[in-house]
Order: C-alpha cells, then sequence, then structure tokens
C-alpha cells in the first residue's frame, strides 16, 4: 500500500504541476507570488512582482517561466535521497519494500547512465538553498498592501511564511546539507561550531521524510490559493 499511495500521491502532484506551469496565469495577487513562478523574470510578469528586474535570457522564452524556474527546485526534489527511495519503490519497483527481492535480474545501483546522474544532487542542493532565499523574500513581501505600502498582514502572509519555513526545513534537513557541514571532518573537537550545527541539521534529517512532504503538500496549498485569489474566486482575508 505505501509504494501504491506514494505513487498515487506523486502523479497527482506532477499532473497539477504541469497544469500550473502550461497555464501560465492567475500567479500574481498584490502582493502575494506563487512559489511556481518565483522568481518573475521575464516580460510577461507584472512590474509589482519583477524584484529582481527582467532578465534577457528569460524574457525572450515564448513559454511559461515556471518551466524554466522548476526546473531547479524539482532537480533538487527528483535527485533527493528520500525521493529517490520512493520512485524506485513506487513506479520501478526496485524493490517495493526492505527485504523484499530485487525483481530484475542484474542490479548495478546508481554507478550507471542515467543513474549515476543523481550525484548531481549536491549541487542542485546550493541552487535550492538560493530558491528558498527568494521565498522568504516573497513570504517578507507579503506583509506589503496593493499599494506598496509596508504593514499589511493577510492570510496569504501567514500562507507564504509557512511555506518558506517548509521549504527551509526541507533544504538544511538534507543529506547533503549534514554531508556537507560535518560529514567530512576527523576531529569534531576542532570545529566545534560546524558540529553544533551538524547535529541540529542530524537531527532535523530523521524527519527529513515527514518534511520532504508537508513543503510539497504546502508548495500546492500556495500556489492554489494565489491562484483563487487572482481569479476572484474569494478575497484574502486581512488581519491589519
Amino acid at each position: 500500500m505505501q509504494p501504491a499511495v506514494t505513487a498515487g500521491v506523486l502523479v497527482l502532484f506532477a499532473i497539477y504541476a504541469t497544469w500550473r506551469a502550461f497555464e501560465d496565469a492567475h500567479y500574481f495577487s498584490e502582493p502575494y507570488l506563487s512559489p511556481f513562478y518565483s522568481p518573475c523574470l521575464t516580460d510577461k510578469c507584472p512590474s509589482e512582482a519583477q524584484d529582481l528586474g527582467q532578465w534577457a535570457l528569460v524574457a525572450w522564452w515564448p513559454l511559461s517561466p515556471a518551466l524554466i524556474i522548476l526546473i531547479f527546485p524539482l532537480g533538487f526534489r527528483l535527485t533527493c535521497y528520500y525521493y529517490r527511495k520512493a520512485y524506485y519503490r513506487s513506479f520501478w519497483v526496485s524493490p517495493p519494500a526492505c527485504a523484499v527481492a530485487e525483481p530484475h535480474k542484474g542490479y548495478s545501483g546508481e554507478t550507471r547512465f542515467p543513474l549515476i546522474v543523481q550525484n548531481i544532487h549536491r549541487y542542485f542542493l546550493y541552487v535550492a538553498m538560493l530558491f528558498a532565499l527568494l521565498l522568504t523574500w516573497d513570504a517578507i513581501h507579503s506583509f506589503r498592501d496593493t499599494n506598496g505600502e509596508w504593514g499589511h498582514m493577510g492570510l496569504g502572509t501567514v500562507i507564504l511564511l509557512i511555506n518558506a519555513g517548509l521549504i527551509w526545513a526541507y533544504t538544511l534537513s538534507c543529506h547533503s546539507c549534514r554531508h556537507i557541514t560535518g560529514g567530512r571532518l576527523k576531529h569534531f573537537s576542532a570545529h566545534p561550531i560546524r558540529y553544533r550545527a551538524w547535529t541540529l541539521i542530524s537531527r532535523m534529517n530523521t524527519r527529513h521524510t515527514q518534511l520532504a512532504w508537508a513543503s510539497l503538500v504546502w508548495l500546492v496549498v500556495a500556489d492554489f490559493y494565489i491562484r483563487c485569489l487572482a481569479t476572484g474566486a474569494f478575497s484574502d482575508p486581512r488581519f491589519f
């Protein structure tokens, strides 16, 4: 049941993300920007959402800007150690569970093409941290009202704050982040600060599975909420 449920949820996410990426609309409602379209770099984006300006390398792109943006966070997730286990078991039945025989005649692990490309995960980590910073800025930006004045807070602000927090927790609890922080040290006593960071990340790493799912689901929640605001389905409840 677990591989089947995992496959079902990942397929639903893939369908939703593909639909939203190709829709190329309803991704901004002042001051909220969908995480699927952050950062807004093309001339298709509203001027209010172009905090980083327009990039010539992206402006010529004729399709949805989300198709470029999503390459990097999805690349990080697809090569994530947990997600590898999830879709190896769910889609390839390799193997479907622990202590269950491998159904294939030969097993080469991730030592041959194309699976050896999974090792690029450690480099996607650096890019994922940049996107976590961008989503954090989007959450901070959401404290402005429709006139650009600071001091606004609505339900969308809370949703984007939670989204940024979950993305940071998922990214920092990554196995590669744990290894970079302290996995290569020979003597922890000589690096007390890195040891403390490694200890904290190790504790977070035990929750990496839960953080992976929570951050994935909340991305959909944040995007769908902003889409509803952009289409006029309802208004954003404001706290102040």
